[in-house]
């Protein structure tokens, strides 16, 4: 068919013509497309060159092919319900997206045989991003072995894999002394399974250090609870009900588990925080929407799962290099639920100008 004058019938241009008009390889007109460091700069000026000349838009299949690559990741987690995960997730998800590749999320939900679940997945894509203890070390280590880029998040780093982490210790012990030094308790709990997820096993360590630096007796073991609202209902009713040993102040191990806390006193008729105080981490919106505002922790969540994407991304472009491992800030946020009213309304004041 002979080309018209408009551009009808006219064939588009492919990597290929790209490549033989900038005298370079088809995987190297994928890495300047894709904003690789790894091309020298008189090399990226030809292929700019030859894409603007030619008038190439890249195909998403075609660098995959290219690359000998899938154009997707994965992350891996133990549930998607809940304001944290989908905060993690939708962070995974901007960074993939930005990228012009493809996420694929394997939620595993205590299903049997998750080992092959993930093994399976991990030939389907290009790397993973694996969340907590949601996969036994073995698995990672035999994964590792097979090459396959890996990036581990809210856990630390495991088969020489970089893991993306936010602060835990430092801020749980700054959260409990707070409500040690500035409240005068003396009794308070720690809610959340501590062996399941090693940042609430951190957290209990900030907890306990709290505790030895204001010179009082070693808090008793934590309230072991799984990480839902209902949870947090079921356990802080139980402890709230136990009478003249009841806790001062609950710190719980996310907010979901303090917002479950709350409603528990309530059914009790128990006021927060004048008869009880509790805290809670992550700071997901219900935080400061609920009365009493929630004294928590703010963990930058989308952050969290935007850096362990990027991080992977590092990890598949340049194999042969080892990224560092991040840990990103948390802060404390001081509401009312803890006693602290004066700062409550401050915080209120703020989060509505920002909004």
């Amino acid at each position: 068919m002979a080309e018209g004058g408009n551009g009808v019938g006219r064939a588009r241009p492919n990597i290929y013509e790209v490549a033989d008009r900038a005298e370079v390889s088809i995987a190297t007109v994928s890495r300047v497309q894709r904003g690789s460091s790894a091309v020298r700069a008189e090399t990226r000026r030809r292929v700019l060159a030859a894409i603007k000349e030619l008038g190439y838009r890249p195909s998403v299949a075609g660098r995959a092919l290219a690359e000998r690559r899938h154009a997707a990741v994965a992350v891996v987690f133990p549930t998607l319900s809940g304001p944290y995960y989908a905060e993690v997730i939708a962070g995974c998800e901007d960074a993939t997206v930005e990228r012009g590749e493809s996420l694929l999320i394997l939620g595993t939900h205590r299903r049997p045989r998750v080992d092959d679940l993930v093994f399976d997945l991990a030939h389907r894509v290009d790397g993973l991003v694996v969340m907590g203890q949601t996969v036994d070390d073995a698995v990672l280590a035999a994964l590792a072995r097979d090459a396959v880029p890996l990036v581990l998040l809210g856990r630390p780093s495991v088969a020489e894999a970089p893991s993306v982490r936010s602060a835990n210790a430092a801020p749980a012990v700054e959260l409990t002394t707070h409500l040690i030094a500035e409240h005068g308790f003396e009794r308070l709990a720690f809610v959340g399974d501590v062996d399941s997820a090693p940042d609430v096993a951190e957290r209990w360590e900030g907890f306990v250090e709290a505790h030895r630096r204001a010179r009082l007796e070693p808090p008793p073991r934590p309230v072991s609870a799984g990480f839902r609202e209902a949870d947090g209902f079921a356990v802080a009713r139980a402890a709230f009900a136990s009478g003249a040993n009841r806790p001062q102040a609950l710190v719980c191990a996310n907010d979901e588990l303090a917002l479950g806390a709350c409603r528990a006193a309530r059914s009790l008729g128990l006021a927060v925080p004048d008869d009880v105080a509790v805290t809670g981490w992550d700071d997901v919106s219900l935080a400061r929407l609920v009365p009493p505002g929630l004294t928590t922790v703010r963990q930058p969540m989308r952050e969290l799962g935007a850096a362990a994407a990027r991080l992977l991304f590092e990890r598949i472009d340049t194999a042969a290099a080892q990224p560092a491992s991040l840990m990103l800030p948390s802060e404390l946020v001081i509401r009312s639920s803890c006693g602290c009213a004066s700062e409550q309304d401050t915080q209120f004041t703020t989060d509505e100008g920002r909004g």
